[in-house]
């Protein structure tokens, strides 16, 4: 699960995008709850794209994918969704996975379109029938899923903006019904209110990041089935850092929280997603800090386990089992 919310240079500092399930902890007491966060094998904090390439040119780094499967179990994560590389780090992370007690499953590679944003975590595909190929391919490589990438990231030079030309909402649309009728779910990287509306209108059956989302987009998710994966700490981790000025990243932390006020308000299905190993979000207390920025937002704890309870159920759901769309 998967940075998308940074910069063009941030997106350097990731390879493998995941979810994780974890059972969350409660004031010395186990809750019952599963959660899930959004992480990413980039082999290390504050490590460049460039190093991460070059610790696996030659493939997959098994000491490097065990020391974060080390880092889940040690936090109780008991299930990864991750998002996909280009470099066969999923696949073999889903190997190992089991060794740690943790159900991992993966899309192994995402899809874009070329010329758009997505090279980094996956293959591409120029055509409808190309893309008809990769998803084959990825089920045979044993993907337990889709991922597809619509949409650029955010834009930290205009507040607003994101990168890039969104997919058009009929290529969305097609894709997605390609992937259902191949019996796999998708899982869509999206920004901007024309990608989330597109992607939400063609059936996706989670929406990582989402922002910058209107009232439009907002009432399209309530009325849909999709959920809504945030990844909040992706910017909110930065305050502070120097790596951003704080007076460009607060607006956007106000942004994300108000929608998520919203959002609460509308009953729309959330799950917590922190894209671990994204620039200051950590193996492992990436999730912590996400469930925590929510209780924050909305101002009540309980509240807020409860509502991402909810939307943690439906993914296990659309991803662990077999749907029939």
């Amino acid at each position: 699960m998967s940075i998308e919310l940074h910069s063009e240079a941030d997106e350097f500092i990731r390879l493998t995008l995941c979810f994780e399930l974890r059972k969350q902890q409660g004031r010395g007491r186990e809750t019952g709850n599963v959660w899930r966060m959004s992480c990413a094998y980039h082999y290390g904090w504050r490590v460049n794209y460039r190093h991460a390439v070059e610790v696996h040119k030659n493939g997959p780094d098994d000491k490097i994918i065990r020391e974060h499967l080390k880092a889940y179990q040690e936090r109780g994560i008991v299930f990864v969704r991750d998002g996909g590389d280009a470099l066969g780090v999923s696949a073999r992370a889903k190997e190992l996975a089991p060794e740690y007690g943790i159900d991992y499953r993966t899309p192994i590679f995402a899809i874009h379109k070329e010329g758009h944003y997505g090279s980094i975590v996956g293959k591409g595909f120029a055509t409808m029938v190309e893309f008809h190929k990769r998803v084959l391919e990825a089920k045979q490589a044993g993907a337990d899923f889709i991922k597809i990438m619509t949409t650029g990231i955010l834009d930290f030079n205009e507040h607003g903006a994101i990168t890039g030309t969104p997919l058009d909402g009929s290529e969305v649309k097609k894709m997605v019904h390609i992937a259902h009728e191949e019996g796999m779910a998708v899982m869509s990287h999206t920004n901007g209110d024309y990608g989330v509306q597109a992607a939400v209108a063609a059936g996706v059956d989670s929406l990582e990041h989402g922002n910058y989302m209107n009232e439009e987009s907002l009432a399209m998710l309530a009325e849909s089935d999709t959920v809504w994966v945030p990844t909040l700490v992706t910017v909110r981790n930065l305050l502070g850092d120097g790596r951003y000025d704080d007076e460009t990243l607060k607006p956007i932390i106000e942004s994300a929280e108000e929608n998520i006020r919203k959002a609460f308000r509308l009953g729309i299905k959330t799950a917590p997603g922190s894209d671990a190993g994204a620039y200051r979000v950590l193996h492992g207390k990436g999730i912590r800090d996400e469930v925590q920025s929510f209780a924050e937002i909305l101002g009540d704890q309980d509240a807020a386990y409860r509502w991402l309870a909810e939307g943690e159920a439906e993914i296990k759901k659309k991803f662990t089992v077999t749907v029939h769309w």
